[in-house]
Order: C-alpha cells, then structure tokens, then sequence
C-alpha cells in the first residue's frame, strides 16, 4: 500500500510539471517544382496543425501569445532544392512566443521572440491519426522519438493554458536543458529567467523616458533605455513597448564567426513603422570586456523570416571595453554584435586529434634527437652541439606542454593554467629564439668567415633569458595567461579548452604582437641570410658539388616558419587546407628536426665525410678558410 501512494504521488508530482517545448520533426514527401510554405498562426490556444501535400508545407493553429502571422513564402527563394524529399523540424517555445521552421538548412522565424502574456499555450499533445497518402509527411518525430513512420498529410497538436510565471519557475527549477531549441547546449542554470521581461511606456512631448531592465551586472542595469520627445512626435499613440530579451540563441542563428550579446532589446509602438527620427533612441548596454563591437539591429519587416543583423539607422558609442551605447533613429530589436577573438574553428575535432598525435611523436622524436647528439658529441667535438640541443629541448618541451594542455586544464583549472600558459609561452619563444639562432649561427660561420663565432654564454642568452622577459612582464602584469575555451564552427560538442592567453582583448593583442613580431623577424632575416650566402657561394665549384646539403639546413630552417604563415590564410576557399597544413606543420616540428640531423648525417657519409655534408655547422670555418686561400 506505501508503494501505491508512493508511485501515486510520483506520478502527480510528474503530472503538474509543463512542457517547456514542442520539437516536430519529420521528411515531407512532395512533388517537386514550385513549393511553397504557408503559414497562419494567431493568439490563442485551439492548437497547432503541420501538414504537407504534393507542392506545400502548411503551419497553421491558435498557440501564440502576442504573434499574428498569415504569408505564402515560395521556397525556392532560400534555395531549397525539389529533387527531393526535405527533412525539417517545427519548434515552439511559449516562453519566448517563438515559432520556428528548419527546413533547406534554413531556420524560418514564424514568431518573433516577445514577452509572453499571462497564460501561455503548453502541453500539446498529438491528436488522432491523419490517413495515409503518396504525398505528406513520413517519419515523423516528437522529441526525437519516432511517432509514426508512415506517410500522412497532417499532424494536430492540442495545446492547455498555463499560468507563464509559473512555467518560467518551472523552467528555472528543474535545471534541464532549455533555451531554443536551435542550441541545446544553452544550461537552464545559466539564464537570470528564460522569460523576456516587457514595459509598457507612455511617452511624453516633453520628456525624456529611461527604462531599464530587471537584470543587474555589477550594481548597474545590464541595459538601459532613453526614449526621446521625438518618439511621441514620430508616433499617433506614444505608446511603446520595451522588451527584454536574454540568452535566446535564435538571435545568433546565422552567424559563426561574430557573436551577439546575450541582451536583445525590442522596442516598438503597437504596429506602427517609425524611422528616421530627429533625436536618437539611446540604449545602454553593459557586458564583457570587448575590444571590437558595433551596434546592430534586426528589421523584421524587411526580413520577415531569417535574423539580419545590420549596422544601418544605428551608431556605436564605446565607453572602455564594457560598456556601448547605441543611438539608433528607428523601432525594432537591438543589440551589440561583437567579433569573436579568436575566431570559431573549422573542424575542430579533426585538428584536435592531428595536434594531440603530432605533439606526441614530436616530444619522442626531440628526446631521441638528444640522446642521439649526445652520443654523437663523445666522438666529435663540435661547435654547434649547444646549438643544436637547445633548439632539441626547446621544440620536446613545448611539444609535450601542447599535448598535455586539455588534460591540464580540465584538471587542474584556471589557477593551473595561468603557470601553465606562461611555461607555454615561454617554451613557443624559445623555441623561435634557437631557430633563428641555428640559421644566425649557419650565417656567421659561411658569411663572415673571418670574424670569430660568439661564445656560447651568448647563444644562451639569446635562448633562454631573452625570451623570459616579455613573459615575466605579462605575468607580473597579471590577466594574459590562463584558461582558454575553443569553440568550433560546425560542431555542438563542448569548447576544447586548453591552458593559453585568455579570452580577452588584451590578451588577444599581446600574443598577436609578441609571436608575429619574433616570427616577421625571423623568417625575413634568414630570408635575407640565405639570399647573402648563396650569392656568395654560388659561383664556386665545391659548393656547387655539396650545395644540396647546405641548403637543406637553410631550408628547414625556413620550414620552422611556413605553419605561421600558413595560419595566416584564415578567409577564401583555401582557408581549410591551409588550417590543415599549418596544423601539421606546427604539431610534427619535432619530427621534422629528428629528420633534418638524420638526413644531413645520411648525406655526410654519403659524401664520403665531407664536411658540407655534416649535421654540423661547426667545422664549416675550416672549409671556408681553404676556399679563400685557393681564390
């Protein structure tokens, strides 16, 4: 008898909880030529009909709190294809008054984002079974379970009232994923409350109004509003709406490589079109720090279906990094778009994976380059050795912090990957110091012939202690080393997060100038070395029968710096192959030098122990000093 009221109890607290959502999806099954969607949607809560015939699409029902919506769209005008059968999927969301149609890799906004009224239209549930037909719609699913696999030309939905602050309560409590249904990945406990937050107005000739909304950061509104004397000029009523929208992933639909703050503001008065107004609506905003941001707004009277975000009728005001104000002279939602730093990745789990095998084979290829020189050190005395084991450690060291960055800082956390971040950067650093220290060292035993090699205490310096100083100050400065979060463009999965620079402008700046600067120099000082050298030896018979081995050391030496440039290539149609190649190149590094010294001591005995053809530069001195004594 406990177990019955118990399982009755369960099953009347299961009872009272509300849809929060419907997701219907399923394949249309049409015959071709010229389609067509039709859509007639109005307030109220009769229900909610899909249906599907030979040349339309049908949405159609009484579920909307505030939307009123009746068009005809051709699709061929978003270049859907009708060769085929086209999958889509409907959702509604009464929370946010959001009606939603993807089909043709399209996302068709039906219902704009509003405030809700007091009751919303919830928990509909799927009515009785169309017949079936040639023409329809098949497969079709409920959440993702398969609820008939069929062909049959509609599905009805039959929707109950719901008290709205208690299903926003609801959606705050349980805790289950929540927001459109575009991004499930949006956390319920991330919102302040998924419900957008309206205030009627009424303007006044004289008088400036400021509304701000419910949601505070650090003391101030997250967003403010002033409305200006011209407004009730511009308008018959002078009654305005203004409502808050926050976290609605519908308004980043589109767009990959900028991001829209998390407050959208909608401002209207009732169905009025007012433009051009002689004194600028002032709105607020307050966020994360940002460097590059605009002011932006979505007309949905001149793009009904599909979110535009455009800079027209709207100009940006940045006061510091968190705050923007926009002065905008029309009605409808606003925003600030801000560029993302870095920038979303292509294929991010591909080049994951190729970075993680890369870095691995690397730091075994440096720990094996070392012994080998080692090894090799005890037979020969070489000038170079130095030279040729820093640049070794340098390349292992870094190598093994990339492989073990993700594990780092997943595990360790922030306060972690602010050491770890700053070891990385540092071991990047030394690792360009002792490349352009192998290719200055080439250069001063072929060039200048005469003069004498530095000493070693030099190279050292050059190495290990140069590159420590811009580290030591961004880390005594505080906020540049830490944990950084990769997001991918064409992935739901969670950011690869890893131990770097920070997400922040200041951060993002730093490292750009830094790590450009020392690759620019870099790169166009061996450039000119190697230009200088091979006009000097190009004209004389021993080189001539050897050249092939001194340029393989100016040449990987130039190899260290091709990734960088390949990663510069970020926009046009090769920008994918180029971010494959740059990943590569920077994750097999180690693996390159092991094979640069394996080659060149291939060639060396290759050439019967010519000096030319030996891994090491140090006794290039001696051959120079005979060619000069034999011109």
């Amino acid at each position: 008898m406990a177990v019955v009221f118990l399982l009755i109890g369960l099953l009347s607290i299961a009872s009272a909880e509300n849809d929060l959502f419907l997701n219907f999806c399923g394949t249309w099954r049409h015959g071709g030529g010229e389609l067509s969607l039709n859509v007639s949607v109005f307030p109220g809560c009769a229900g909610l009909s899909v249906s599907a015939d030979r040349r339309s699409l049908s949405v159609r029902g009484r579920i909307t709190g505030r939307c009123s919506r009746d068009d005809v769209l051709p699709l061929q005008s978003l270049g859907l294809r009708s060769d085929g059968d086209s999958p889509f999927c409907v959702f509604w969301e009464p929370l946010l008054d959001t009606l939603i149609l993807q089909i043709g890799g399209k996302n068709l906004t039906l219902c704009w984002p509003a405030r809700p009224r007091d009751s919303c239209c919830t928990d509909l549930t799927y009515g009785s079974n169309m017949p079936e037909a040639e023409y329809g719609i098949e497969n079709a699913k409920i959440r993702g379970d398969l609820v008939v696999s069929q062909t049959r030309t509609a599905y009805n939905f039959y929707g109950e009232f719901t008290d709205c602050k208690a299903l926003c309560d609801q959606a705050v409590s349980s805790g289950s994923p929540y927001g459109n249904m575009l991004n499930r990945t949006v956390q319920l406990q991330n919102l302040e409350h998924p419900c957008a937050e309206r205030v009627d107005v009424q303007t006044k000739e004289s008088e400036m109004k400021k509304i701000t909304s419910p949601e505070s950061e650090g003391g101030e509104p997250a967003v403010s509003v002033q409305l200006p004397p011209a407004l009730t000029l511009a308008s018959k009523t002078g009654n305005a709406s203004v409502t808050f929208h926050t976290n609605n992933s519908l308004f980043q639909d589109g767009y990959t490589d900028v991001k829209v703050l998390r407050h959208v503001v909608e401002i209207k008065v009732g169905n009025e079109i007012i433009s051009d107004l002689s004194e600028p609506i002032r709105i607020a905003f307050q966020h994360e720090p940002s460097h590059s941001r605009r002011c932006v707004s979505w007309d949905t009277r001149k793009d009904p279906w599909l979110v535009n975000w455009l800079g027209d009728g709207c100009e940006t005001v940045q006061r510091g990094d968190t705050h923007t104000d926009c002065l905008c002279n029309h009605l409808t939602y606003f925003t600030v778009m801000v560029e993302l730093m870095p920038r979303p990745v292509r294929h991010l789990l591909a080049l994951t994976v190729i970075t993680s095998l890369g870095c691995a084979l690397s730091f075994i290829s440096c720990v094996a380059l070392s012994v080998y020189l080692f090894r090799k050190r005890r037979r020969s005395k070489e000038q170079s050795f130095l030279i040729h084991l820093s640049l070794s450690v340098s390349v292992g060291i870094l190598s093994l912090l990339f492989f073990l960055t993700g594990v780092l800082a997943n595990v360790g956390g922030p306060d972690v990957c602010v050491w770890v971040g700053a070891l990385m950067h540092y071991a990047l650093l030394c690792s360009f110091a002792w490349m352009g220290i192998e290719v200055i060292h080439t250069f001063w035993l072929v060039y200048m012939v005469f003069s004498p090699s530095p000493r070693p205490y030099v190279w050292l310096l050059l190495g290990f202690v140069l590159p420590a100083l811009p580290v030591l100050i961004l880390a005594a400065v505080g906020g540049f080393y830490g944990l950084m979060e990769v997001y991918g463009v064409d992935e739901a999965s969670e950011p690869y997060r890893m131990c770097w620079f920070t997400d922040t402008p200041n951060s993002w700046l730093a490292l750009q100038v830094i790590n450009w600067s020392v690759m620019g120099v870099l790169v166009l000082s061996g450039s000119v070395m190697l230009f200088l050298v091979y006009r000097q030896i190009r004209t004389r018979d021993e080189w001539k029968q050897k050249g092939v081995a001194f340029l393989s050391i100016w040449g990987l030496s130039v190899l260290f710096g091709i990734p960088w440039v390949l990663a510069m290539i970020t926009y046009g149609p090769a920008a994918d192959a180029m971010q494959f190649l740059a990943c590569i190149f920077t994750a097999f590094q180690g693996f390159f030098l092991m094979l640069r010294f394996l080659m060149l001591d291939w060639m060396r005995k290759q050439a019967g122990g010519s000096v030319m053809g030996s891994s090491s530069t140090g006794s290039t001195r001696q051959h120079m000093l005979q060619a000069q004594e034999k011109s």
